[in-house]
């Protein structure tokens, strides 16, 4: 079978499983304001809406816990084909769906495998990459999910014309049932297509598989050539690194609570935390409710323009990122998005009223129509949030935990990572309803204040890691410097490359006849 070996390729053809974590993003969004989704399922509100929404993101919550598992076993590329088909599975519920507790099941079964995807698919793209674009292509994976809400929402527009449009009282299922079965196409593309990508080189190592190890890395990065000084170099850095692993016995979730890791997994966790209370998701869920409260006439075709930045603005950071660093995205997307939110609430405060519509189960607080300028400043504030988001936190919440750890507990610790994204997930998705409906703006300063209290977090607690390759990571950690100066010093990996091509060193490598190589044998040239 023919295999590609194109970092871009691979890379960006995995992150078809960010893409279906975008779907999932907007699943609800563009259905809320249909007659056909309030007429079949009764016009769920409030707390029910929130369990519906939270069923996924409650089933993702339990996938990332279980990812590692498959990921260490099967390999990251398997765990991937996996949940691409349970994706399937759960898409094909949806669209059967013949009341609300069908409809739970197939987005929790859905949420499952986002959960394995989300966790799994940075950890095979940052073990694939070189570390000078590593930040770039798992970035992909940020820029799938953003198609992803893009494409499911325009998916659901269009359903939203059918019989009658949106506001025909009676509207037929249609209009839900058809996106929410498209969902199935990507998941299928996705668990065929992967046959035709390596799997990742540091799982095959992990396993001492060594000759296969070193074949993928010379096809990744030596076009061929086992004997490339920047193969050899990387082959080296990756023994080195599993050997030591091994002798310190860090194989298992009792390694994660260790001094020298744990510290890390907090900070994993934390930026994954960070990112769902940053109230991004929120926009993405519940932006309907946020349009209509603002007064805006057209909230579907309005919100749609927000899908859009989101696409477009995370562009520059994947261009940029490996330049530019984690760090200051960090930072600076942390105190953009606590301004416009903190505008946002002051507005909403300053000119809206409760809503005078009684029979309204979704918004208790509205901009008048007398005040238009407002609603478009809290419009405009609500895009330059969502392009704050796009290029900084939103590519590097994926990227940063996913090249932190070492390779024996890295597919565990990003499990974990993923699974603090999943559970603020679960609980905002299922909190904002009743949250929205019963503070109104208040809402926009407790996100803005979470904003602040990340900005903080992130100032003493990231160092920058860009140019580092995975194995280096250790060094920026346990450096004892603090945050704002570890990480600046360069890559060994550089320097081993230039000695090897000197002839300064010599790497070694012997086959045992098995199918493996033994250890590499570094010599200093005679």
């Amino acid at each position: 079978m023919k295999t590609f070996y194109n970092v871009y390729a691979i890379c960006g053809f995995a992150a078809i499983g960010g893409g279906l974590f975008g779907f999932d993003i907007s699943s609800m969004s563009g259905v809320l304001g249909t007659q056909a989704y309030q007429n079949y399922f009764n016009g769920p509100s409030g707390t029910r809406q929130g369990g519906i929404t939270a069923s996924m993101p409650a089933g993702s919550l339990i996938g990332a816990l279980c990812s590692s598992f498959l990921a260490d076993r099967l390999s990251r590329k398997t765990a991937i084909q996996i949940a691409a088909l349970i994706w399937i599975i759960g898409a094909i519920l949806q669209a059967a769906s013949n009341g609300i507790p069908l409809l739970c099941v197939g987005r929790a079964i859905g949420g499952f495998a986002i959960g394995v995807c989300s966790a799994i698919v940075p950890v095979y793209q940052s073990e694939i990459a070189p570390k000078e674009i590593r930040g770039r292509v798992v970035s992909l994976q940020q820029w799938a999910i953003t198609w992803g809400i893009l494409i499911q929402y325009f998916i659901q527009y269009g359903s939203s014309f059918v019989d009658g449009g949106a506001k025909n009282p009676t509207q037929g299922t249609a209009a839900f049932r058809i996106p929410w079965g498209i969902q199935a196409v990507p998941g299928a593309i996705l668990l065929v297509g992967l046959f035709f990508f390596p799997r990742s080189p540091r799982w095959l190592a992990s396993k001492d598989r060594w000759e296969e190890a070193l074949q993928v890395l010379a096809h990744l990065h030596g076009g061929g050539d086992m004997n490339h000084p920047k193969v050899l170099a990387e082959y080296h850095e990756i023994e080195e690194a599993l050997r030591f692993e091994r002798e310190v016995a860090e194989t298992s979730f009792a390694a994660l609570v260790k001094p020298r890791i744990v510290k890390r997994v907090i900070l994993g966790c934390s930026i994954q935390m960070w990112s769902q209370l940053c109230g991004m998701n929120i926009m993405m869920y519940y932006i309907i409710f946020i349009m209509r409260g603002a007064g805006i006439a057209d909230e579907l075709l309005t919100a749609s323009i927000q899908y859009i930045i989101n696409v477009a603005m995370t562009l520059p950071a994947i261009l940029y990122l490996d330049r530019f660093g984690r760090r200051p995205a960090l930072l600076i997307g942390s105190f953009m998005m606590m301004t416009w939110l903190f505008i946002t609430g002051a507005l909403q405060a300053s000119y809206g009223n409760p809503n005078p519509d009684e029979n309204d189960k979704d918004i208790s607080w509205v901009v008048p129509k007398e005040h238009s300028a407002v609603s478009k400043a809290i419009v405009a504030c609500s895009y330059l949030f969502v392009a704050s988001f796009a290029t900084t936190w939103g590519p590097t919440s994926w990227t940063y935990p996913s090249e932190i750890f070492p390779a024996k507990v890295r597919a565990k610790a990003v499990s974990l990572a993923t699974a603090s994204n999943w559970a603020w997930n679960c609980i905002l998705a299922f909190a904002v309803p009743p949250l929205l409906w019963s503070i109104n703006w208040k809402m926009y300063m407790i996100f803005g204040t979470f904003n602040g209290l990340a900005l903080i977090h992130m100032f003493l607690t990231a160092p920058e890691t860009k140019g580092k390759t995975l194995e280096e990571m250790d060094d920026v950690f346990d450096s004892g410097l603090p945050a704002w100066k570890a990480g600046k010093v360069g890559s060994r990996l550089d320097q081993i490359t230039r000695d090897i091509e000197k002839g300064d060193i010599k790497v070694q490598t012997k086959s045992h006849g098995h199918g493996r190589f033994e250890d590499v044998a570094v010599e200093p040239k005679a």
